[in-house]
């Protein structure tokens, strides 16, 4: 289990140094090329990923009809902007 964790640490932090490396070559160097746009673009890509998805079981807040529009109206409210259905 110990040498699982840590190849995943090793593995991660290469592939971090990796990314670094790309990205720096690509702002400070005027050569830089195809590999290293890649490498920055893939590595972006995999932030992006969307990790934080739970089960639709548990996700029922987020599935009800009209969240969008009370959370902005919620929202105006804070903001002291009169949100439609806002009695004063």
């Amino acid at each position: 289990m110990t040498s699982a964790r840590t190849a995943r640490r090793a593995a991660a932090l290469g592939l971090g140094a990796l990314w670094w490396w790309a990205v720096l070559r690509l702002a400070l160097e005027p050569d830089a090329g195809v590999l290293e746009g890649a490498v920055a673009v893939g590595g972006w890509g995999l932030s992006v990923l969307p990790v934080h998805c739970v089960p639709r079981c548990r996700a029922a807040g987020a599935l009800q009809a009209g969240r969008w529009r009370h959370a902005l109206r919620a929202s105006a409210g804070e903001r002291g902007l009169g949100g439609a259905g806002r009695s004063e």
